[in-house]
């Protein structure tokens, strides 16, 4: 599910399989739920669902003014709760689970300076997982705290810098990497989407509250071997 419906019929005519594109816009109740009815209708049901989308603007928090911190929480959180919502009689019948990605600067690591809004939601994130699972404990709900992973190739590839202005993102980048926030490697896409397979994939009599998943440094490269002249 995804706002551009060109987008997802491509990816699902990528991954085969019974695939289905269905398009759906987090911000809008009505598209939330009708696209929620519609996969289960299409699947037979709804055994899991993973919520990926989300949106950092690159903005100190002086500038970050009301519209902005509404359309970060609305992509963030309220989307999150809204997709929940539609699928939670779904996921309660199929004992089903509910992954959300989050991130490392909510909790593993200090403020990262420019993303304010984007890491106050990431938290606010956190603790609506953890009221879900309160209200619905029959329902596996799992946050998923993800490091450095810049995704896959061509339309795959992460688009959460897209919109970033350059200046202020050399500025501040610089800032990140002085403060040690970057981790200097990247998670592989791939592995990612199999902590995910394999979350997913979990019986329905144990819940995994929270995973953190951070790139691991690559491996230094041997020395040189001396060569005599």
């Amino acid at each position: 599910m995804a706002r551009r419906l060109g987008n997802l019929e491509a990816a699902a005519a990528e991954a085969g399989g019974g695939a289905v594109a269905i398009e759906c816009d987090v911000t809008e109740p009505k598209s939330c739920y009708a696209a929620m009815d519609e996969a289960a209708k299409v699947l037979g049901g709804i055994d899991a669902v993973v919520y990926t989308p989300a949106i950092g603007p690159l903005r100190r928090l002086v500038e970050t003014d009301a519209d902005t911190w509404r359309l970060v929480f609305d992509t963030n959180v309220t989307g999150a709760a809204l997709i929940t919502a539609a699928a939670l009689p779904y996921l309660e019948e199929s004992a089903g689970t509910a992954i959300y990605l989050s991130s490392v600067s909510a909790s593993q690591t200090a403020p990262w300076p420019g993303l304010g809004a984007y890491a106050v939601s990431k938290a606010a994130l956190d603790k609506m997982v953890e009221a879900w699972r309160a209200e619905h404990p029959h329902v596996g709900f799992t946050r998923l705290v993800v490091g450095d992973c810049a995704g896959g190739e061509g339309d795959g590839m992460t688009q959460f810098a897209q919109t970033w202005d350059p200046d202020l993102a050399g500025e501040l980048v610089t800032s990140w990497i002085d403060r040690g926030l970057i981790a200097g490697a990247f998670i592989d896409v791939d592995h990612l989407a199999s902590v995910v397979d394999g979350l997913v994939r979990n019986g329905s009599s144990i819940t995994v509250p929270s995973v953190t998943v951070t790139p691991r440094a690559a491996a230094p490269l041997p020395a040189p071997v001396p060569v005599a002249d």
